[in-house]
C-alpha cells in the first residue's frame, strides 16, 4: 500500500487552464515519443531481461500429465516455438513432453537462465534454494499458497525472500501465471498463445489476464509486446516492470492492471520519467469496498483509496482507465495515434444517428467540435449532397462518389487548421458493393477480389493522409471488425473502437495525454 500523504502539487495550478501554447511542448507524432530512449541502461542489461528473455529454461512441475497446471504451461512454451534449451526437472519421470528429464536442478548440464516453479507450496523453498546452489538466477514462482492465504502463507513467502536474497535471486511471484514475451517466442503462461507480437507492455497483478486478453486484442490486430503477471510481488514489482518495458525497444506503450501500489514514492518518480517518452494505462480496481475485498484474498494486496490513486496516476502521468476495455481502448489509440494538439475535433459521419452519438459523447468527455472555417466549408460544399451537412459533425447521408467518404473529405477536415483530431463512422457494408458489381456483370469472385481491393486502397490511402497532417484519426463503427473496409484499416495501424462512445473517451485520452506531459514539464520547470 502506499505510504503517507501524497500531494498533487500547486493547487492552483491544478486550476489553470491549459493555454494553446502548451501545444508546442507536446510530442504531435508517435514516432518522436518512441526514438526518444526513457531509459539508459541498454535494453539486454536491465535486469529482468534474462527473465523475459531467457536462452534456457528450468522447468519443476510439469510432467505427462495434462491435467498438471504445470504440463500445460510447459507445453505453451514448447507450443510457441522457443529456440532455447528446456531442462523438465522431474523425480522420477525419464522424459516430459518428449523432452529429458533432469531428478534435480544440481543434475542439469547447464547453469539454465531462467528456473520455473509450479510446484507444491510445501517444496517451493527447498526448491528455489537449489536453483540457487546450482546459479540459477531468474525465476518464476507459479505456485499460490503464500502471502494470499495469510497465516503460515506469510512466512513461506518470507522464506522465499530470505532465499533469493541469499543467492541474488530475481524472481517474479510467487501466486503468478508468468509471462509472455510473442517476440521472444515465450510464453509460460497456462493459455496457448493466440495472437500475434504487438506493442502494449502489460504488467498485471491478475494473472489469468492476460491469457484472456491473448484473442481479444487479436481481434483488433494488436497484441502483447510483453505482459508480466507479478502475483504477490514478493522481489520483483510493478515498478520493476515499469523500468523493463522502458527500455523494451518493443513496446510502446505501458499497461498495468493495479490492485496495490507497494513502493509509492518510487513509482510516482519511475512513471513521471518514463511517461513523456511511453504512455502509461492504468485500471486500477481497488478503489471500491467490493475491489478491496477482492484485491486482498487475490494476491493479499492492501489497496488505498481512490481518489489517493487518482493523485498517485496525475502527479505520474499515467492515464487512468475506468475499465479493463478502456485500458486496452487507450492502449490501442497511444501506441498507435500522434497526440492532439487540442481537444478540438471533428466528427464525419454518413449516418445521423452515429453522428449525434459521437458528438454527444465527444461533450460528455471534454472535446470540442468547433464550426469550421469558411475556406473549409467551401471545400466541403462541392463533395457533400444538399442532404447532408457541411457542419460539425459532416453528414454525408448519401453520394453517388462514396470514396470521396474515406479520400477527398478527410483530407479536407484534416488540413482546417482548427481542428486536432478526426472521428470517423466506419460503415461501408460488402453486401452493398457486391450488389453494385454483379449488376455490371462481375462474378462472385471477382467481386470478393474487387471488395477487398477497394478496402486495401482505401486504408493505405487513408493511413497515408494521416500520417501527412500529424493528427489522430479513429474510427468508430458497430460493425463487425472483420468487415473488409474496417479489417484493413486496422490492418493499417488506424484504431476503429466498437462504438462511438468508446471512440470518444479514446480520443479523450489522447489529449488528456497530452495534458498530463505540459503539467509534468510545467512542474519539472518550477521545481
Amino acid at each position: 500500500m502506499i505510504p503517507g500523504k501524497i500531494t498533487d502539487g500547486d493547487g492552483s495550478r491544478d486550476k489553470r487552464n491549459m493555454r494553446t501554447s502548451r501545444v508546442h511542448c507536446i510530442f504531435t507524432c508517435l514516432e518522436q515519443r518512441i526514438l526518444m530512449s526513457s531509459s539508459t541502461t541498454p535494453f539486454e542489461q536491465t535486469p529482468l531481461y534474462p527473465l523475459i528473455n531467457p536462452r534456457s529454461i528450468a522447468f519443476f512441475g510439469a510432467s505427462n500429465r495434462f491435467s498438471a497446471m504445470g504440463t500445460n504451461q510447459l507445453h505453451s512454451i514448447l507450443s510457441l516455438g522457443f529456440k532455447g534449451n528446456i531442462y523438465p526437472v522431474h523425480p522420477s519421470e525419464p522424459t516430459v513432453l518428449g523432452l529429458p528429464a533432469y531428478r534435480s536442478a544440481a543434475d542439469l548440464p547447464e547453469v539454465p537462465d531462467l528456473a520455473v516453479l509450479v510446484l507444491p507450496t510445501a517444496i517451493v523453498a527447498r526448491s528455489l534454494e537449489a536453483c540457487g546452489q546450482k546459479g540459477i538466477r531468474h525465476a518464476i514462482v507459479v505456485s499460490g499458497g503464500f502471502k494470499e492465504v495469510g497465516g503460515e502463507g506469510i512466512a513461506l513467502e518470507r522464506e522465499l525472500v530470505q532465499i533469493a536474497a541469499r543467492y541474488d535471486i530475481r524472481f517474479v511471484g510467487p501466486n503468478c501465471l508468468g509471462v509472455v514475451n510473442p517476440h521472444h517466442l515465450f510464453n509460460v503462461t497456462f493459455a496457448a498463445f493466440e495472437g500475434r507480437p504487438g506493442f502494449i507492455g502489460m504488467a498485471s497483478q491478475s494473472g489469468s489476464l492476460l491469457t484472456q486478453m491473448f484473442r481479444y486484442l487479436e481481434q483488433f490486430h494488436i497484441g502483447f509486446s510483453t505482459g508480466i503477471s507479478v502475483g504477490n510481488e514478493a522481489v520483483v514489482d510493478i515498478v520493476d516492470c515499469l523500468e523493463y518495458l522502458a527500455a523494451c525497444p518493443h513496446t510502446r506503450v505501458i499497461g498495468l492492471y493495479i490492485e496495490s501500489i507497494r513502493r509509492g514514492r518510487a513509482f510516482i518518480d519511475t512513471a513521471r520519467r518514463i511517461a513523456p517518452h511511453k504512455p502509461i494505462v492504468a485500471y486500477y480496481a481497488g478503489g471500491s469496498e467490493a475491489g478491496r475485498r477482492a484485491a486482498f484474498s487475490h494476491t493479499g494486496a492492501m489497496a488505498g483509496p481512490d481518489r489517493l490513486y487518482d493523485g498517485v496516476f496525475r502527479q505520474s502521468g499515467v492515464i487512468r482507465a475506468g475499465s479493463l476495455t478502456e485500458l486496452f481502448d487507450f492502449c490501442w489509440v497511444l501506441g498507435r495515434c500522434a497526440v492532439p494538439q487540442s481537444r478540438r475535433i471533428a466528427v464525419l459521419t454518413h449516418s445521423g444517428g452515429p453522428g449525434a452519438a459521437a458528438a454527444d459523447a465527444c461533450s460528455r468527455n471534454g472535446l470540442a467540435l468547433p464550426p469550421f472555417s469558411t475556406l473549409t466549408a467551401e471545400k466541403l460544399t462541392p463533395l457533400i449532397p444538399r442532404t447532408g451537412s457541411v457542419n460539425n459533425p459532416v453528414d454525408l447521408t448519401f453520394t453517388k462518389e462514396p470514396l470521396d467518404y474515406f479520400r477527398s473529405i478527410p483530407a479536407v477536415l484534416l488540413e482546417e487548421s482548427g481542428i486536432d483530431g478526426l472521428l470517423v463512422y466506419c460503415y461501408m457494408p460488402p453486401k452493398n458493393m457486391q450488389r453494385m458489381m454483379e449488376s455490371q456483370g462481375f462474378s462472385a469472385e471477382e467481386t470478393d477480389r474487387l471488395t477487398q481491393a477497394v478496402a486495401e486502397d482505401l486504408a493505405k490511402h487513408t493511413a497515408a493522409l494521416i500520417r501527412s497532417n500529424a493528427k489522430p484519426c479513429l474510427g468508430f463503427t458497430y460493425q463487425s471488425p472483420d468487415m473488409p473496409i474496417i479489417a484493413k484499416l486496422m490492418e493499417y495501424g488506424i484504431p476503429v473502437l466498437p462504438s462511438p462512445e468508446r471512440g470518444a473517451r479514446a480520443m479523450a485520452a489522447l489529449a488528456g495525454y497530452g495534458e498530463l506531459m505540459h503539467k509534468i514539464g510545467t512542474i519539472q520547470e518550477e521545481a
